[in-house]
């Protein structure tokens, strides 16, 4: 019998969602009844900065990592064996010590607006109010609407949705793919096309994470390996390590599996989205190695055209 694997994960109804998928996945591979999950495996809840502190924004309190840094702690102390992460949600480079050996197959990685007010962004009204917590989705939103005025947005879904339904907001844009693992689509007015809203890197993605030295662990979960989920992250998380991505960079970028080529776009856009630089890529990719160098290749393109000054803005 597998030794009982203790999964740490946020405590939001979305990451506790997607830890459950993961277990289930888990449990279809291993052969286990997944209604008898307390016998093979243990979510634990860990809290984070990012959770906690609600009254700042993320580029104010150390950028969207803080979403994983007490979770990462405790992976490196040993209190739990792996963790379930968004991985849109993850820092650009990783602890020497743990890695990401699984990508479970991507949701739909685009972005949804939703309203109870207009049926699309091009149909809001002039000046118009807009939440949102993304330094990416505001800088788009106002490279399509300069009118607009884009508000600080935290919180959980359910906290976004209940906002947006006090008024504070004429609207908001929220990850497709979290809406509809909460079941949560009714709320959507219109689903942005990559060309309207490119996503952000990883959007849709959920990746578990392990100590690099815990061999039984990785391949224990590895083997829940989504193969072209993982090359398009790889390819997209290399374009964002070369342009060094934070919460204060808006980048956005999407690698899609046609045929037998991977293509790949990417963005880079100034904070008030009146600057924009994109890029495409496609090859025949089917090496983790060739995703990256693909990604890298994008973004170093987009780091010449821009200048590093662009992205420490």
């Amino acid at each position: 019998m597998q030794t009982r694997l203790r999964i740490g994960t946020r405590g939001s109804a979305l990451a506790l969602k997607q830890t459950r998928e993961f277990i289930v996945r888990l449990a279809a591979n291993e052969g286990w009844d997944v209604n008898d999950a307390e016998a093979h495996a243990e979510i634990v809840v860990i809290k984070t900065t990012g959770d906690t502190v609600q009254d700042r924004s993320l580029a104010d309190i150390g950028g969207k990592g803080l979403f994983a840094k007490e979770i990462e702690e405790a992976l490196l102390s040993g209190r739990i064996d792996c963790a379930v992460h968004s991985l849109k949600d993850m820092p650009s480079f990783l602890p020497p010590e743990l890695a990401i050996v699984c990508h479970l197959e991507r949701e739909d990685p685009r972005d949804a607006f939703v309203s109870q007010k207009a049926a699309s962004v091009l149909a809001l009204v002039n000046g118009a109010v807009v939440g949102s917590s993304s330094v990416r989705r505001r800088a788009i939103l106002l490279n399509l609407r300069p009118d607009l005025r884009v508000i600080d947005f935290r919180g959980n879904v359910d906290t976004r949705l209940r906002k947006l339904a006090e008024g504070q907001a004429d609207a908001t844009v929220l990850a497709l793919a979290g809406l509809k693992r909460l079941g949560a689509e009714t709320h959507v007015r219109h689903i942005f096309s990559a060309d309207e809203m490119l996503p952000s890197v990883a959007q849709g993605v959920i990746a578990i994470e392990v100590r690099t030295g815990d061999i039984k662990t990785r391949d224990r979960v590895g083997a829940l390996d989504h193969r072209e989920t993982a090359l398009a992250a790889i390819c997209e998380r290399a374009f964002l390590q070369v342009l060094d991505g934070s919460c204060k960079t808006p980048l956005a970028g999407l690698a899609e599996r046609r045929g037998d080529s991977l293509h790949f776009r990417g963005a880079a856009l100034s904070l008030d989205g009146t600057k924009r630089y994109d890029t495409k890529r496609e090859a025949t990719t089917r090496t983790a190695e060739e995703a990256e160098a693909m990604g890298r290749d994008a973004g170093e393109e987009l780091l010449k055209r821009a200048g590093r000054a662009f992205f420490t803005q």
